[in-house]
């Protein structure tokens, strides 16, 4: 049962998931949200039709209504649900997985994702016992295709695209979910677009649909240069995240984005909360503040985010991993939005999009650094005794150690045996030394 994460359900298929574990996590499912009908969207996997399949099998034995969307990325998912109002949803995908793996992602009424805590840890049970209620009375089937339709105006609502300014842009769909949209948005922009990878293919021919891995950006990076664009945009397989690459052909991390981003929302809405994950560069919050803002830190995971944004309100957050949430649209990722809010930008800057990034590198970073751990307790609880004279020590997640000069966090992987580092300092030197000592510390 290894296949229950923190925030969805994922793993190999037909060896870990398939039909027969999928009709029961729809069983499980509709009986833990209580729900009277349930939104039901799947990727370009070649394994999301069974599972489908297999899946509303399940749902509709319990009583309750489906409703299909077909393939859709996730944020379209989540709209559904939020936008009419629907009990629940789940999407078929495995994000930014290779072709072998598949799963689920599940929300339940306004799109309010499950997590372990609250879900997902009680459906895995339900699942191993297999004891659900018997329904005499199935429930019925609904099919709306016109979803797509509505998710483009939604995210383009709010925007005058008249202002925008003319972009040369790249964009890397990695055959993923991003291609559906992507062609009916671009096409209402003015804008010289080259597409690569737009073909929907679940076994990933290019490269993986995973653009945090810098060897997956490779084919966007010489189509910037080769066509001058003024910047390039890569999606993961089911679009739910979304990184840029300046006109230089430079990945630009996405919690200078945030800040980019922040900077221009505060200008509309002074005063306003931001949410930033703890990961990220204290440009970040300095950035909100200097803006008039209010900075509120986060740990990781979109449903952990998502839930913070409600308890504070907040207009915008941004996570290192590439998914950026607004409040404007239920609290969930809205990447199409994003680009919109970069283009924005760059009308209103006399700037190229590395110019616009430029101050905003300030501070130097190492990345996220996994180190393999046996016992992630007793590593942490030592990492806490040796950095004890620091500044600020906290446990939101994992453990952040803050210095005047340097900070780090580390935080134990929920899955796997890692212990994932982020560090950053005022100087590449102190960072590349405190980089060092932490990680010896941590592989001692």
């Amino acid at each position: 049962m290894s296949v229950f994460k923190a925030y969805d359900i994922r793993g190999k298929v037909p060896g870990e998931i398939d039909g027969k574990i999928a009709k029961k996590i729809g069983k499980a499912f509709v009986n833990f949200v209580g729900c009277k009908n349930v939104v039901i969207g799947r990727d370009m996997r070649s394994s999301s039709d069974e599972l489908e399949e297999s899946l509303i099998e399940g749902i509709l034995e319990q009583g309750v209504d489906v409703v299909t969307i077909g393939l859709c990325t996730t944020p379209m998912m989540y709209y559904t649900v939020a936008k009419f109002d629907y009990d629940a949803g789940i999407m078929i995908t495995a994000s930014h997985n290779p072709k072998e793996y598949n799963g689920f992602k599940m929300v339940r009424e306004a799109a309010i994702p499950l997590t372990w805590e609250k879900g997902i840890s009680q459906i895995r049970d339900m699942v191993k016992k297999n004891k659900f209620p018997k329904n005499e009375v199935k429930g019925s089937m609904q099919q709306r295709s016109e979803i797509l339709d509505d998710y483009v105006m939604n995210e383009m609502s709010g925007t005058d695209v008249k202002k925008l300014k003319k972009c040369k842009i790249v964009v890397d769909y990695g055959n993923g979910m991003g291609a559906l949209v992507g062609k009916k948005f671009f096409s209402h922009l003015d804008v010289e677009l080259t597409e690569l990878f737009q073909d929907l293919d679940g076994n990933f021919p290019n490269h993986e649909a995973n653009p945090l891995k810098e060897e997956n950006l490779e084919d966007i990076k010489k189509a910037i240069k080769k066509n001058k664009a003024d910047f390039g945009v890569a999606f993961d397989g089911d679009a739910d995240r979304v990184f840029f690459i300046d006109e230089k052909g430079k990945t630009v991390t996405c919690d200078k984005l945030t800040a980019l981003i922040a900077k221009a929302m505060l200008k509309k809405q002074p005063g306003a909360k931001i949410l930033y994950d703890l990961r990220s560069s204290k440009i970040v919050p300095e950035t909100i503040e200097n803006n008039g803002g209010w900075p509120v830190i986060s740990r990781v995971g979109h449903s952990y985010i998502k839930a913070k944004m409600r308890e504070e309100d907040a207009i915008f957050a941004g996570e290192l991993s590439g998914h950026f949430y607004v409040r404007d649209n239920f609290f969930f990722e809205s990447p199409f939005y994003i680009i919109l809010r970069m283009m924005e930008i760059l009308a209103g800057e006399n700037k190229s999009f590395s110019g616009l990034i430029q101050p905003l590198n300030k501070y130097h970073a190492t990345g996220e650094i996994n180190s393999i751990v046996k016992d992630k307790d007793k590593k942490m609880n030592e990492i806490e005794k040796v950095y004890s004279d620091a500044k600020k020590v906290f446990f939101l997640d994992g453990i952040t150690i803050e210095y005047d000069d340097w900070w780090f966090n580390v935080r134990p992987s929920n899955t796997e045996p890692y212990l994932r580092l982020n560090l950053e300092a005022n100087t590449k030197k102190l960072m590349e030394k405190k980089r060092d000592e932490v990680l010896k510390l941590i592989n001692k």
